[in-house]
């Protein structure tokens, strides 16, 4: 461990005047984390009331969202150059204001590229006052600098104010309308730059960095990436695929954006991503998990609410308070997280099965009950076990990044992967394959089921043959859930298999090193690139 077991002595924060206590210190930065991760352009819970109320679609909605995702992934590999280059107070202050700015563009306009350049650019800030409020209590949180604990903490902010905030947008647009929590936010956003005037000093670290040398045009065109793989997952079914011009240029856009990347990373010294990065075992093991795990329990975002309201009659309230089911899972998984790996250094492995057990048992579940008569109540189980597994899985791997041996100037780099990997595709890519699986699926169901009636066996049933259309619409959406439900069990449990016959006894190591020795790291290759 070397210096991490070193005491830190009291821990302080010198940017806020020391007539506020020591120990409330911290606490006031958790509030602006919490502020800032409610904030973030729109809110995807409310997505049925904004196309009830706008000219907006479904699709356009989900891309605006995945868009903040994409902003929040593609600032990762320069947080720590910023952080460097301004002060806590003016990262915060500037983060709070295009924060409250994109919230009101967000309330005002159903312009889809404004609507997705918003939230884009307010996901790149919101990621950027988290960090700069997260580094502040480092520290505190973990006086040796142990990440898997202080991941255990960003995982039950982050994943709590996502489900949070869904559930406050519902209940807002219940009682009055969808626009009134954008302005409650931009009310707490304005209390937040108060309190930092006040509260935080401008005190700059004590070595300036300037922004020399950071690759713009490879953050340009990953993002053009992100957002054309992020956009023909989340449109391909509305525009049939490949059979539309829209998708292929996508297509075309994202490919010639991604060459050009991997093309510019071969000569440059520092491009946004280099080869190391996406080359290093550790990153390339996490970019495999994801796209199995998160594809997996990509259901939760095709059938739960298909199932809850087509079937079980659930309104949006009903809904939304699933995720208080699923944050009770996250709460627990993230306390047996911080026990059992961040504490007692349970094995990598060891971890990664419990996840995928997890999966296996919510998809089992699903599998074996899924019925037209399920009370509210027994849906507790499952979705508490998808909560529980998603945030164990999520808290492990990213602690892999840490522990993945990349120098320090290349291991944002990583960071920026595994924020896309974990984050983007988990929430399109999956949703995206199962969805177009269960459309197929679904439409073959319906025509057996049609093809076993006759015109003379309708004739006999006093029931209105469009009402039984429906109703076989209704059976066929329920067998085709639990056809895939049993084919994702068989994948999760091959899975589960596999990483339990793995050999694998890597414990988690993952310390982060002093903010001084960051700094010269970051100096002396600023330096370097100025010196050529």
């Amino acid at each position: 461990m070397g210096d991490h077991t070193l005491p830190q002595g009291p821990f302080d924060i010198p940017e806020v005047p020391d007539y506020v206590p020591r120990r409330l210190k911290p606490w006031i930065f958790v509030f602006f984390v919490l502020i800032i991760q409610f904030s973030g352009g729109l809110y995807l819970a409310a997505a049925t009331d904004m196309v009830g109320t706008t000219a907006l679609m479904q699709e356009d909605i989900l891309m605006a969202g995945y868009a903040s995702l994409v902003g929040m992934s593609i600032n990762f590999a320069v947080m720590f150059r910023i952080k460097f280059r301004f002060s806590t107070r003016v990262l915060l202050l500037s983060s709070a204001i295009i924060l409250l700015v994109a919230t009101l563009i967000c309330a005002n306009t159903d312009n889809v590229a404004i609507l997705v350049a918003t939230c884009f650019v307010a996901g790149w800030f919101r990621m950027q006052g988290t960090f700069a409020c997260n580094s502040t209590i480092q520290l505190w949180l973990t006086p040796v600098r142990d990440m898997s604990i202080f991941f255990c903490f960003v995982y039950l902010v982050v994943d709590g104010a996502i489900l949070l905030s869904g559930l406050f947008s519902i209940y807002t647009a219940f009682f009055s309308q969808w626009e009134f929590l954008h302005y409650i936010m931009a009310g707490l956003l304005s209390l937040l730059m108060i309190m930092v005037i006040i509260l935080v000093k401008p005190k700059r670290g004590p070595m300036y960095i300037p922004l020399k040398g950071i690759d713009w045009i490879g953050s340009l065109l990953w993002s053009v990436f992100f957002l054309c793989f992020t956009f023909i997952c989340v449109y391909g079914n509305f525009y049939d695929w490949w059979e539309a011009l829209e998708i292929r240029g996508a297509a075309i856009l994202g490919a010639v954006a991604l060459i050009l990347n991997l093309w510019r990373a071969s000569f440059l010294q520092q491009p946004y991503i280099s080869y190391r990065a996406l080359k290093n075992r550790n990153v390339v093991r996490a970019t495999i998990i994801y796209l199995i795990f998160f594809t997996l329990l990509a259901t939760e975002h095709v059938f739960e609410h298909s199932y809850a309201s087509a079937i079980l009659g659930f309104d949006e309230t009903n809904l939304i308070d699933l995720n208080l089911y699923v944050l009770a899972g996250i709460i627990v998984g993230v306390g047996f997280t911080y026990f059992t790996f961040a504490l007692n250094k349970w094995r990598y492995k060891t971890m990664t099965a419990i996840s995928f057990f997890l999966a296996a048992i919510y998809l089992g579940w699903f599998y074996v009950y899924i019925d037209y008569g399920i009370e509210k109540e027994a849906l507790f189980f499952p979705l508490f076990i998808r909560g529980t597994a998603a945030v164990i899985i999520s808290i492990v791997f990213l602690t892999s990044i840490v522990q993945s041996g990349l120098p320090f100037e290349v291991f944002p780099q990583a960071l920026t992967i595994n924020g896309f990997t974990g984050a983007v595709m988990g929430a399109a890519f999956g949703p995206a394959v199962i969805g177009e699986w269960l459309r197929h699926t679904m439409a073959k169901d319906y025509s057996l089921f049609i093809s076993r009636m006759t015109d003379t066996n309708l004739d006999v049933i006093f029931i209105n043959k469009g009402q039984l259309y429906g109703m076989v619409q209704v059976h066929a959406l329920v067998s085709a859930m639990k056809e895939i439900y049993g084919w994702l069990l068989i994948i999760a449990i091959i899975t589960f298999l596999g990483v339990l016959v793995y050999n694998g006894n890597v414990r988690p190591f993952a310390f982060f090193p002093k903010w001084s020795k960051i700094r010269k790291v970051m100096r002396r290759g600023s330096r370097l690139l100025n010196f050529r």
